[in-house]
């Protein structure tokens, strides 16, 4: 089958605006690709190395060149996900894997995975923390009926207010990454289902979120920064109704396929996520979205470009990917 090579490019991808969340703002999406070529065919990975967890494209470019002669060797998934920690670094190379795999097979990625075959999928579009005023105008401009709106400040429950005015039609996930203020979380948790409200995602640090074992209020809890492989997910449903999976966070389609799986078998609602990044990032990612409850896949849209045959987006709903791009 002839030996493999891989090659690793950080990457950084101007944004069309500011992205804002609790913990600060980005104006660019800095990943990391990786290619893995291999009898003839490449495969892609990419992933976003996560600030809040220490990683930079630095360190995550360093962990993956430390392993370059064991998957030079021909490691295999399995073996990968022994040799490296769950995070961005492993999964780019993972999902490069998978890719790869498919390509040498002339298998797509989902029947290799025994995923359902994939379909256009509805994904929430995210509203970027700002003003109450600001956010109402900036949904009021998105086509699609399911808004992501980033929180984490006073005033939280206006905006959340000015959204559902201006978007009446829309459903809302509201996510607070964090820092939601607590003397607001039991009014917005008793106002949330009227204001369209229908996931509240991570309102408090990862770790202290001991509150949420008595979950008030008729909306669903989601865990994100809480939420990382499949050994979290059983200590996880004591205090959350569902999960955020992220790739770059369990470290690849690999895991993340797991963490689903385990997710079910224990009862709770299953989100697919992501960060800010082009297709490449979400293409291993939306094939998960069969399995799952909901999906917030719209990185690309942040992007003033996207990879050549990128996804592709129509009011709020993502077609499947092309062989061309992955899988």
């Amino acid at each position: 089958m002839g030996t493999r090579q891989i090659d690793i490019t950080p990457v950084s991808s101007p944004l069309r605006a500011a992205f804002a969340i609790s913990r600060g703002a980005k104006t660019s999406a800095e990943t990391v690709q990786v290619r893995v070529q291999q009898g003839g065919a490449t495969g892609w990975g990419e992933c976003v190395p996560y600030a809040r967890y220490g990683e930079t494209t630095a360190t995550v470019t360093a962990a993956i060149e430390a392993m370059r002669d064991a998957i030079e060797g021909g490691l295999t998934r399995d073996e990968l996900q022994i040799r490296m920690p769950a995070g961005a670094a492993r999964c780019a190379v993972d999902c490069a894997l998978w890719d790869l795999e498919a390509k040498l097979s002339g298998t797509p990625v989902w029947q290799l995975a025994g995923l359902p075959e994939p379909r256009a999928v509805e994904t929430a579009v995210t509203v970027s923390l700002d003003t109450p005023d600001a956010m109402a105008a900036a949904a009021g401009a998105i086509q699609g009926r399911l808004l992501k709106l980033k929180l984490g400040g006073a005033d939280d429950l206006k905006r959340i207010e000015a959204v559902h005015l201006a978007r009446p039609d829309a459903r809302l996930i509201v996510d607070a990454n964090e820092g939601l203020v607590a003397a607001e979380f039991p009014a917005i948790s008793r106002a949330a289902a009227d204001l369209g409200v229908v996931l509240l995602e991570q309102p408090f640090p990862a770790g202290k979120d001991e509150a949420l074992e008595r979950r008030p209020g008729p909306v669903a809890i989601c865990a994100d920064e809480s939420a990382h492989t499949s050994d979290h997910v059983q200590d996880l449903a004591r205090r959350y109704d569902a999960v955020n999976v992220k790739l770059d966070k369990t470290g690849g389609l690999t895991e993340a396929l797991a963490m689903v799986r385990a997710a079910r078998a224990t009862g709770l609602g299953v989100m697919v996520g992501c960060m800010v990044a082009g297709s490449i990032s979400m293409a291993p990612a939306l094939l998960l979205a069969g399995l799952c409850d909901a999906a917030d896949l719209d990185g690309p849209l942040w992007l003033k470009a996207d990879v050549p045959n990128g996804l592709t987006y129509r009011d709020g709903w993502i077609d499947p990917p092309s062989a061309l791009l992955w899988g």
